[in-house]
């Protein structure tokens, strides 16, 4: 089963209302998200399920009401196991959770509040932190799990992946790259660089240029990657990433654009880190398939993952 409670959830939403935007609504959720949902069920059932009109919303066909009576039954039925849950022992306490500071504005506000409305007897106190202070703060048990990339993951710890991101680089308006299919990085060398000054992050992205033998030409860093995205909007140069916001603007309004990266490249691989000896707790290995159901490869909270 490739589907989750959540894409089905969406759907119900969008056939209720006969419109994205009234379903993103009501599902305090982003259009794009509910348009992705119903993409995604469409493929996994091969079916069609809506008829779209221009500005005129949506209407069902035969094999979406089939389907939403059956998903609408499914989620009552779901919704029941809570009651089942209810008279177990429920998780409680409280979880330290780190997250890499490129990926918490995106992942983390979804991904805390979601586990504390499922698990109301717990809290999370999230820290944010480079890769470096991450991995640390798992060695001096500050933290219990950290939401985090596969970068230098030594034998002492354990890694958990969810899903790949590719790195791709990004451009502001004035670039005359900005509308390209794709870039090599042969054909950045000799512009000006951005770099994303993270220990261990900055790392992997010069490794890259390493491994094809081509030298960037870094003339500016900020280990903010808010600052980064703001001067590539402004023209100062392209910077390479792999975490895709939803906005596609900078802090100033201005526009920026995503380019995909030709070639044969790692990914980070977005996932749960945490201290291998350290027992885990019926809390952690609860938040652990929380986060399993939450970041799903085509869908993570707070990114667009289009190109």
């Amino acid at each position: 089963m490739k589907f989750t409670l959540r894409h089905l959830e969406y759907f119900i939403a969008a056939g209720e209302t006969g419109s994205i935007t009234l379903a993103s609504e009501h599902a305090n959720i982003s259009q794009p998200s509910i348009s992705t949902a119903i993409a995604h069920l469409e493929q996994e059932f091969g079916v069609q399920l809506f008829v779209r009109h221009h500005a005129q919303g949506l209407s069902l066909t035969i094999a979406g009401k089939s389907l939403l009576r059956e998903a609408k039954q499914l989620i009552k039925q779901a919704e029941g196991l809570y009651s089942v849950a209810s008279e177990m022992d429920q998780p409680r306490g409280t979880l330290s959770v780190g997250a890499l500071v490129t990926l918490a504005p995106m992942v983390m506000p979804e991904l805390s509040h979601s586990f504390m409305q499922a698990y109301p007897g717990t809290n999370i106190r999230q820290s944010e932190r480079d890769q470096e202070a991450l991995l640390e703060g798992l060695r001096r048990v500050e933290l219990d799990v950290a939401v985090t990339y596969d970068l230098q993951i030594s034998n002492d710890i354990n890694f958990m992946p969810l899903v790949p991101l590719p790195p791709y680089a990004l451009f502001g308006e004035s670039d005359l790259l900005h509308n390209r299919d794709s870039v090599t990085l042969s054909e950045l060398s000799g512009r000006s660089m951005i770099l994303l000054d993270l220990p261990i992050s900055r790392d992997y992205f010069l490794a890259m240029f390493m491994k094809e033998g081509v030298d960037p030409k870094v003339t500016w860093r900020s280990s903010n990657q808010e600052v980064v995205r703001t001067m590539v909007a402004n023209g100062y140069g392209y910077a390479l990433f792999n975490a895709r916001p939803r906005a596609n603007v900078a802090l100033d309004g201005k526009r920026l654009y995503r380019v995909p990266l030709a070639g044969q490249h790692e990914p980070a691989v977005i996932g749960l880190a945490t201290l291998r000896q350290l027992t885990r707790s019926r809390l952690l290995k609860v938040f652990e398939e929380h986060c399993r159901g939450l970041i799903l490869e085509g869908e993570i909270p707070g990114m667009d993952l289009r190109t």
